[in-house]
């Protein structure tokens, strides 16, 4: 009986995922600032690449590569990525986190053989603290690393919004009164 509890206890725990690294990278990385590289070896893993941002609106671009010389020890199994905020709590890994993009899943390298890749890009409005999440299977020697990249973009003001609206409107009048003219003659 005492076998039997250890072997459950054993099968649980290799069944769970590994304890998630969290790796932090500071606010507004950008491609020189932004790399990070994991290694999950074998096993479950959900891995956490946290980012602070501080503007207003901010394109963010993020990738992550895994190259398996060894196929049976260094290929990840469904290996998958998302983007998310930390909420209102600013704790990553929690009840509050709010999905921003993804899951990914990985794909293969288009010219590399033995590789596989996870990315993607969007914009993230407003300041606060996010992170890149990682999940997947560990063939044993497992590893993978990646950038997050990011840079502010122009936010219009409310009154060149309503410039640029108004200049359309007119343009349509203006368009729709000449094929009146056209439809007239």
């Amino acid at each position: 009986m005492k076998k039997l509890l250890l072997a459950t206890v054993a099968l649980v725990a290799l069944a769970l995922p590994a304890d998630a690294v969290v790796v932090t990278l500071s606010n507004n990385p950008t491609s020189a600032t932004g790399n990070f590289q994991l290694a999950p070896g074998g096993g479950p893993f959900e891995d956490q690449v946290q980012f602070g941002l501080t503007g207003p609106a901010t394109i963010t671009i993020a990738n992550a590569t895994n190259t398996y010389a060894n196929n049976a020890t260094d290929f990840i199994s469904n290996w998958v990525a998302a983007i998310y905020s930390a909420g209102v709590d600013q704790i990553v890994n929690n009840a509050d986190d709010q999905l921003l993009f993804g899951p990914q899943a990985a794909q293969a390298c288009a010219i590399v053989q033995d590789c596989q890749f996870v990315g993607g890009s969007g914009t993230i409005n407003g300041a606060g603290l996010y992170y890149a999440e990682f999940t997947g299977t560990g063939g044993g020697t497992s590893g993978y690393s990646g950038n997050i990249s990011t840079f502010a973009t122009v936010v219009p003001i409310p009154g060149a919004l309503w410039l640029f609206g108004s200049g359309l409107a007119g343009l349509v009048l203006l368009n729709k009164r000449r094929l009146q003219r056209v439809a007239h003659q």
